[in-house]
């Protein structure tokens, strides 16, 4: 890309694309539909990839591309799943995110990609960013596994998306994952995957068996990746789970547990709300350890499928966010008619409870905002109430 579009990139990057594409004609000399897809995407990245945002030289191929690759954070905590190996193969190479990150480990690194535009872009950022040992190879995933030699660790992000309609079933993804795995793993020792976050965990260890650790990852309580890893010769009789979140300040939140663990365990139930209401983070909400949270951090459940905890002393490092109770109010037909009148306004959430944020509101007329949050749960009585509380910290 020359200096005079980058110049042009930069002193346009806040105006209306469809406006500055309208406004082409002011400047022949530059390639204004090209200029406007890479405003486009850098918005994308500003945020999940400063340190290629920043730099001013690198081409996207797209706004698409730009929006499905992997944040910074989260392909920096993949680099913790290879294990001394030194070839790994991405086969699903996309705009190049985790594969560049990789290369940061690996001693050598093939990118796969079947997209020409995409093939080439990276190939060109690559080379920008001094990624001197990462091979390229411009075919599909089906086609590039067999032909690679001394694979340790192939990687793969199935696509999700195809002519504009998006997937979530594996069997539906490019490539077909329940049907590349026993190849990928007759040729490699290694494979990862990072699979769809809406995905079920148990259902897709069904439908992938074998695996020896899956990671759930999340940034700011939102779940951004699952990691399924799979290991030839690991021989380990049931997946570890581990739950990551990072919150705003960028504290990592880890927990790690086994489905089996919390199958066997009982959690023990709160009677009644303490000083400190807590709401695991959304890594472990997505794997399922409610009942391992509550053994060990020593906080109460409130109730079997609430999924909020108390405590009457405050839990120090608890794995999610925590909040300080001001009071426990009955819900009833007369809570709904009068509870406006002292609190107008709350960040409403809704646990285990038989009304929908929207229609608690809508009945309730509290309005959205404030420094309240308020939790509509049942209690372990089946005692409907609404807890009103205030953070103790940071939201994420």
């Amino acid at each position: 890309m020359s200096d005079a579009l980058q110049t042009f990139i930069q002193a346009h990057v806040g105006d209306d694309i469809p406006a500055l594409l309208l406004s082409a004609a002011r400047y022949p000399e530059v390639d204004v539909p090209f200029a406007a897809e890479q405003i486009a995407a850098r918005r994308q990245i500003r945020e999940k990839l400063p340190a290629w945002y920043a730099d001013s030289r690198l081409v996207f191929p797209s706004k698409t591309a730009a929006e499905q690759c992997s944040s910074e954070r989260t392909a920096r905590y993949k680099l913790r799943l290879l294990d001394g190996e030194r070839h790994l193969c991405d086969l699903t190479g996309g705009l190049g995110v985790d594969a560049y990150y990789f290369a940061q480990k690996a001693e050598r690194v093939t990118y796969v990609e079947p997209s020409r535009t995409c093939f080439e872009a990276a190939m060109y950022n690559f080379s920008l960013l001094q990624a001197g040992h990462i091979e390229g190879l411009p075919t599909r995933a089906e086609e590039a596994w067999a032909s690679v030699a001394d694979v340790d660790v192939f990687y793969v992000d199935p696509s999700r998306r195809r002519e504009g309609t998006r997937f979530f079933a594996l069997q539906d993804c490019e490539p077909d994952l329940t049907k590349l795995l026993p190849s990928l793993l007759s040729k490699a020792p290694k494979v990862i995957a990072k699979l769809s976050p809406m995905l079920d965990i148990r259902h897709t260890l069904s439908l992938l068996s074998g695996a020896t650790a899956v990671h759930v990852v999340s940034v700011r309580n939102e779940c951004k990746e699952l990691l399924f890893v799979w290991q030839r010769e690991a021989g380990a009789p049931e997946p570890e789970i581990h739950c990551v979140n990072y919150t705003a300040d960028g504290t990592e939140q880890a927990f790690r547990f086994s489905l089996a663990e919390e199958q066997r365990c009982t959690a023990p139930l709160c009677g009644q709300v303490g000083t400190y209401l807590y709401e695991p983070n959304a890594s472990i909400l997505k794997a399922g350890a409610c009942k391992q949270t509550a053994l060990r951090t020593g906080a109460g459940k409130l109730h079997a499928h609430s999924h909020l905890y108390t405590s009457d002393t405050l839990i120090a490092g608890f794995p999610g966010r925590v909040f300080r109770v001001r009071e426990v109010i009955p819900f009833h037909g007369r809570t709904c008619r009068t509870i406006a009148r002292h609190l107008p306004q709350a960040n409403v959430s809704v646990r285990n409870f038989p009304l929908t944020v929207n229609e608690l509101r809508k009945r309730t007329r509290i309005a959205e905002g404030g420094d309240c949050y308020l939790f509509a749960t049942t209690l372990a009585g089946n005692e409907k109430v609404l807890i009103c509380c205030e953070k103790t910290g940071s939201d994420d």
